[in-house]
């Protein structure tokens, strides 16, 4: 070989060895979150009521996650462990609507400390205090989840997105599809028609709600599918991850305010251009209170000592098909209701629910008060049938009087209707998931049905 062409040969072969060592710019990451979203519904899922086709992009060009569950099915609490990476006891929000420790750090920190900007526009519950949650409130999005509109714009999160060259996370939490289910064009849908969800009673009035729910899907999913193409309009694209979270379930009779999977499991779609492979899908157990780990180490943070959550990205870099062994559950049921806490662990097979007071009856006031049947249409149907229909009396006493131990087989049984927990072979795996149960609530400062009461409000 001549010597300058063997010089150009090695000078090549140096300055791609270098370009390959050198780290990749790091990205922009806008998670978008739903509220209140029954993720089963979502085609990508398997949802058979609606296309939807913009969240379904997400899921074609990126990795779907089968297995991630909120901890406590209701806004404020799963909010807080999504930014603190705490499960509700040990972040104190393990009630809605009451407040975080206000000693805490939160995302905002901890990537604000590797030179991210943290916005939030939309929905803005657990943004307070600000010393715990220091997001740059973007406006665009609609910020009360019982707006009767959701009028959006998305002029703020241009701007954020577009300002300087200094990476981003951006959360945009939609308020759809929250209550009252006054906005979406409804007349896509026929009630008639609707594939209503398993352990559902079949009601007129039930259908006539499902289709405003189904609507404000219809919303999301315009929503998620005008950020995407904003992000190509501006070019942001390709060095952006984009997050879509389903949050927890609907606020129909056994899903929000439960720990049964229609309440607690959720939906995740990441997509990552030249990263994370398009058109794949992963059984990893994950929660919410993983995703600030993750998001810390994606931006090239080391892990923070005392969180609960861990990264994930090792499953993001199809390094791994796992990221924990099991996942876990907590419900406190005031304000919304009696006392009822419920406790549950699980991991992709098999579900153990331990009900803290089982000779008391569980009661929402959101979906049960005699004294608002119109805004409790939906579960006053169902008792209205179950007077005369053996099928509905099963599902409504079923959801009122519950057992102390209920076990169930996820895979074999996914709308957890058949309970294992007297069966004889059931018993050795249910006592090796209690015991694990028993040594997370331990570790967590976890009293149990001590903990399902009142607590004096702070005073500003």
């Amino acid at each position: 070989m001549k010597k300058p062409i063997l010089m150009l040969f090695l000078l090549l072969s140096v300055t791609t060895a270098f370009t390959q060592q050198r780290p990749a710019t790091r990205p922009n990451v806008i998670i978008i979150m739903a509220d209140d979203l029954d993720s089963r519904q979502l085609s990508c899922y398997g949802g058979q009521n609606l296309k939807t086709i913009h969240i379904d992009a997400l899921a074609a060009d990126g990795l779907k996650f089968n297995h991630i569950y909120t901890s406590e099915a209701m806004c404020v609490p799963t909010r807080a462990s999504l930014f603190t990476g705490l499960y509700p006891v040990r972040h104190g929000s393990f009630q809605n609507h009451k407040p975080v420790y206000d000693t805490l750090k939160s995302v905002g920190h901890y990537l604000a400390d590797l030179g991210y900007r943290v916005g939030l526009t939309g929905k803005d519950h657990s943004t307070k205090p600000k010393t715990v949650f220091p997001f740059e409130i973007v406006n665009g999005f609609e910020p009360n989840c019982v707006a009767p509109t959701d009028e959006y714009s998305l002029d703020g999160v241009q701007e954020f997105i577009t300002r300087n060259t200094r990476p981003y996370c951006l959360f945009v939490m939609s308020i759809n599809p929250h209550t009252p289910w006054t906005v979406g064009d409804t007349t896509e849908f026929k009630a008639d028609k609707l594939i209503l969800p398993t352990n559902w009673v079949d009601t007129p009035i039930t259908r006539r709600q499902f289709v405003r729910y189904l609507a404000e899907v219809r919303r999301l999913d315009d929503q998620v599918g005008d950020i995407t193409r904003l992000l190509q309009q501006t070019g942001q694209d390709q060095n952006t991850i984009v997050v879509f979270l389903g949050e927890q379930g609907a606020q129909f009779p056994g899903a929000k305010w439960n720990l049964w999977d229609v309440g607690q499991k959720s939906s995740m779609l990441v997509k990552w251009p030249g990263t994370v492979k398009p058109r794949t899908e992963t059984d990893a157990l994950v929660q919410y209170e993983d995703i600030t780990p993750t998001l810390i180490e994606l931006a090239g943070g080391k892990p923070i000592a005392g969180l609960d959550g861990r990264s994930f990205l090792p499953v993001l870099l199809g390094k791994s098909p796992k990221a924990r062994t099991y996942a876990y559950g907590i419900h406190n049921n005031i304000p919304e209701g009696n006392p009822y806490p419920i406790r549950s662990i699980r991991d992709t097979h098999y579900k153990l629910i331990l009900n803290l007071a089982p000779d008391q009856e569980y009661y929402n006031r959101f979906m049960m008060n005699a004294e608002q049947r119109g805004r409790n249409s939906v579960w006053f149907s169902w008792t209205d049938q179950a007077a005369s229909d053996p099928e509905a009396r099963q599902i409504t006493e079923r959801f009122v009087k519950r057992p102390a131990v209920e076990f169930y087989d996820t895979q074999a049984d996914p709308w957890e209707l058949n309970n294992l927990a007297t069966h004889p072979t059931a018993q050795k795996r249910i006592e090796q998931y209690r015991q694990e149960l028993e040594k997370w609530m331990q570790q967590q400062g976890d009293t149990g049905a001590a903990l399902d009461v009142r607590y004096t409000k702070k005073t500003e």
